[in-house]
């Protein structure tokens, strides 16, 4: 087997340039998708379980690739069609994702929709980011690979910086940051269409600028078979696995931990910033309804909509209708908007020594108390709360729908809402999907079940306190988010270009994890939104030794015709501890937290944290080939 010559830096380069743009379409995704979900509607206990699709469809399509194109020559090349594919299908899926929101449809439907886009995402970025790792492995020597990955290394993390500083870029620009709820900005909108653009030029530019060797020049510098007919590896894929190198084994072992970790970071970095460092509101939000008997939880109807039989809203998105007003004296006033008008006010002044106060002016001035059926609220967040008095000013006049309610004197009003009026058995229809057109304004149930409340009066609805998702506080630790992981990515280019420069790639290794590790724990506790640069230019370096260090020591250990397919399996060692990850998220947040108050992301970080301090250890048992 003939060694392989020596390429030059631009050559080097070509080989890798393709992933600058896939890896913008990935930290878009790493960004965005929890806040997508949660601008949805989804429960942060729940966000983990939608991370799950991304590594179980890389688990499935990567040791295809890597099987499939060991086996194929083509006039393009062996690994260069997968390529095409991966990238035409995630350029077309980048325009619908951030799109789940905007058709018209509530949670159920949305997150659906969101759900077969991430699934499609994730594939295809899978099957376009494969065949670079690949090339590296196939044309360039041992001596040069630490360099070829270095070269990949600071490519993927210059992708990620513009992927993800784009909706922060995009508001300073003046695109809008917060929309409807339940409809993702247009500046996450306007970032995928043009990191799905940029990523169709790079994949031209990879067509164009690099030319595979040809079998018979393949088999020359790595063995195996020559010619097409002869290509299909021996052994079955079970089969390489059992054989394959202890090295195979240890690095997938600490890769383990480390994937398991930033899994953590994609999930609840959002939701740890936005409270943690832009002090965003909590908000109250009603997933159903419990029906009480004898003092415990006989039954619980969730919905997001509840109707009563005669069509009245009791509960719409999460949020519980007014059903009218009560007075001290116990009177009910049932309607669905309440405002407070008064033209007492303190006095004020107007420049010079007159005084004027606002009654010789003539201005009312009043407070919305409901609009709508709905407490009014700021940014997202009730202002006021059922069964709490509200104090009135001096003299009020109280509008309810429009028409005036005589006080007798009341000092203060309470706001009413349907459930706590029932009584008795009740039917109630539970909606699944609630369907809104934008451009009628039509709505429409669909997925009905029909329940009967057995003693409504002691019904209570299951309630959470999650982050406010419409407030502009929230959307801006979105885009602050994306600065952070920029932060990350440039980090992660300068120890880049530090790692080589040790002699021992294992010392390196476990003191970049580690370094990692205090990264995770202070983004977990810092409450200053440029503290968090520190924390993630340390996230940083430990992202810079995952990608260079485990396929330079694996691929040293491998020889043959069966390159791609162990790279294929090995990309396991990243998507499976992405899988124990999402599915132990909502467990571990629950375990941590308390149901009556907001979740805990920021305790998630320092889990994460942890789980790389066992990585650094790790590091110890592999052995170098």
């Amino acid at each position: 087997m003939k060694q392989k010559p020596d390429l030059s830096f631009w050559k080097l380069w070509n080989l890798s340039f393709g992933f600058f743009g896939v890896q913008i379409a990935y930290a878009l995704q790493s960004a965005n998708v929890s806040r997508i979900f949660a601008t949805l509607g989804a429960d942060p206990h729940d966000l983990s379980y939608f991370w799950i699709l991304p590594p179980l469809m890389g688990l499935i399509v990567q040791p295809i690739v890597g099987s499939a194109s060991d086996k194929t020559w083509t006039r393009l090349g062996r690994r260069l069609p997968y390529l095409i594919v991966g990238a035409l299908i995630a350029v077309a899926v980048m325009c619908l994702l951030p799109n789940a929101g905007s058709f018209g449809l509530t949670v159920s439907s949305a997150i659906l929709i969101g759900l077969f886009a991430l699934m499609l995402l994730d594939t295809s970025i899978n099957m376009a980011m494969q065949p670079f790792k690949m090339l590296v492995g196939d044309m360039v020597n041992q001596r040069q690979k630490g360099l070829a990955y270095s070269i990949q290394s600071f490519l993927c993390n210059a992708g990620s910086i513009v992927g993800f500083v784009f909706p922060f870029l995009l508001t300073w620009l003046g695109f809008e940051n917060t929309a409807a709820e339940g409809v993702i900005p247009p500046t996450v909108v306007y970032s995928f269409y043009i990191g799905a653009a940029i990523l169709l030029l790079c994949v031209l530019y990879s067509l164009i600028k690099i030319k595979e060797w040809p079998p018979h020049v393949y088999a020359e510098y790595n063995g195996g078979p020559d010619t097409e007919s002869d290509s299909a590896p021996k052994k079955s894929m079970w089969r390489l696995l059992v054989e394959a190198p202890r090295t195979f084994w240890t690095v997938s072992l600490v890769q383990f931990f480390c994937w398991f970790a930033f899994l953590f970071m994609w999930t609840y970095t959002n939701g740890t910033v936005a409270k943690n460092a832009f002090d965003t509101p909590a908000t109250l939000t009603i997933n159903g309804i419990n029906e009480i008997v004898d003092g415990h939880v006989a039954a619980t109807y969730n919905a997001k909509y509840v109707l009563l039989p005669d069509s009245t809203l009791i509960l719409a998105h999460g949020k519980a209708t007014v059903a009218g007003i009560t007075l001290p004296d116990g009177r009910f006033i049932p309607g669905t908007s309440v405002t407070e008008v008064s033209r007492n006010v303190p006095e004020f002044h107007i420049t010079g020594p007159v005084s004027i106060t606002a009654p010789a002016l003539g201005i009312p001035l009043s407070r919305t108390l409901a609009s709508d059926g709905f407490i009014a609220s700021t940014n997202g967040v009730a202002d006021y709360s059922f069964a709490t008095p509200i104090p009135l000013e001096p003299n009020p006049e109280i509008l309810v729908d429009g028409k005036p309610v005589a006080l007798d004197g009341a000092k203060s009003i309470t706001l009413v809402d349907h459930l706590s009026r029932l009584s008795g058995n009740v039917p109630l229809q539970l909606v699944g999907i609630y369907t809104h057109e934008p451009s009628t304004g039509a709505l429409f149930l669909d997925e009905v079940s029909h329940v009967t409340l057995r003693d409504a009066s002691r019904a209570t609805y299951k309630t959470s306190i999650v982050l406010n998702t419409e407030s502009p506080q929230y959307n801006d630790a979105g885009n602050w988010v994306g600065i952070l992981f920029a932060i990350q990515a440039i980090g992660s280019v300068i120890w880049a270009v530090i790692l080589p420069m040790f002699r021992s790639r294992k010392f390196s290794y476990s003191l970049s994890l580690l370094l990692g590790a205090v990264g995770f724990i202070t983004a977990g506790m810092f409450t200053n939104p440029y503290m968090l640069f520190i924390s993630f230019v340390l996230i940083g370096c430990a992202w810079a030794a995952m990608l260079a260090w485990p396929f330079t020591i694996l691929t040293n250990s491998l020889r043959g015709g069966n390159i791609g397919t162990y790279l294929g399996l090995f990309n396991c060692s990243i998507c499976v501890p992405q899988i124990v990850g999402a599915l132990a998220g909502g467990w571990i947040l629950t375990l941590l937290g308390n149901p009556a108050e907001l979740a805990p992301q920021a305790t998630m970080m320092i889990v994460a944290g942890i789980s790389l301090i066992i990585g650094a250890c790790c590091v110890t048992i592999i052995k170098e080939d």
